[in-house]
């Protein structure tokens, strides 16, 4: 299958006089067109560096980065990028939201009025897979948080990019939301037929969401280890409790405390415990 991503020996430095921050070491992934990877790890480990490396928003200093066969030189309509914030503009409908994209490229190119019917089409045909239909004419403030998400990832996918890059997109919601998020982010991916770079906190949510999970580990980011998820491309939510789910998670959370130097000191907090209880 044909590679999506390809990077070799990756470096990111960042430099602000005389000081030196090593974002990315000798970063090197694949990944194939149409697979869903997660990334997780400790804070400070270059997670979100390496996404928006990818998406072009940030310089490289070393190595070499393609997407969909390409040398990363800046951002590109094959790749489209999700935060954790939203990002809507407050003065436009969900269908403006949703729109917003195609609008702006019809300033900087010509348009015959099939483009334009085109759009609008698409922009419709996302509102209804996302769930927004009822909401089309509503503004930002008064959506929920899940909804806000729906509309920016709608927004992400009416170019039609190869590789969606998702920073923490559901960070901000309640776990109830988070799980709806989760199926229907995987059934938009399947549909769209689009490779999805997803970065998370969230080791559950890695394993849901991912063919493979990638560990990193800080100072200075680097891939620790990837772990091949062993469950069927189908998701299913009680597949969480399943033994696999369970011990891969074990596992995953095992090498982020290992990589990030934290660890919980039990025989420290009983001691702390005793002493304030005395």
């Amino acid at each position: 299958m044909a590679s999506a991503v390809r990077c070799q020996g990756l470096w990111k430095v960042f430099e602000s006089g005389a000081a030196r921050l090593t974002a990315l070491q000798n970063f090197s992934l694949e990944i194939a067109a149409g697979e869903f990877v997660t990334l997780v790890g400790a804070s400070g480990c270059g997670k979100s560096t390496f996404l928006r490396t990818l998406a072009g928003l940030e310089d490289y200093t070393a190595g070499d980065l393609e997407a969909d066969g390409a040398p990363v030189v800046g951002p590109g309509v094959d790749r489209a990028m999700v935060f954790q914030d939203y990002s809507l503009y407050p003065w436009l409908t969900v269908m403006g939201n949703i729109k917003f994209t195609r609008q702006l490229s019809a300033h900087t190119r010509n348009r015959t009025s099939a483009d334009v019917e085109a759009a609008a089409g698409r922009a419709e045909a996302l509102m209804h897979v996302m769930g927004l239909a009822a909401v089309a004419d509503a503004y930002p403030n008064q959506l929920s948080g899940g909804m806000k998400q729906r509309v920016a990832i709608a927004r992400a996918l009416m170019s039609r990019p190869r590789i969606l890059l998702m920073d923490e997109p559901f960070g901000a919601l309640d776990a109830q939301t988070r799980e709806v998020m989760h199926d229907l982010i995987l059934h938009v991916s399947e549909l769209e037929h689009c490779t999805v770079v997803f970065v998370t906190h969230d080791v559950e949510e890695a394993i849901y969401l991912g063919r493979r999970v990638v560990v990193m580990a800080p100072r200075p980011g680097r891939i620790d280890s990837i772990y091949e998820v062993p469950l069927p491309v189908q998701r299913a939510q009680d597949m969480k409790h399943t033994r696999p789910f369970l011990e891969l998670k074990t596992q995953v959370l095992d090498r982020i405390r290992a990589t990030s130097g934290m660890k919980t000191d039990t025989e420290l907090l009983q001691r702390l415990s005793r002493r304030a209880t005395s």
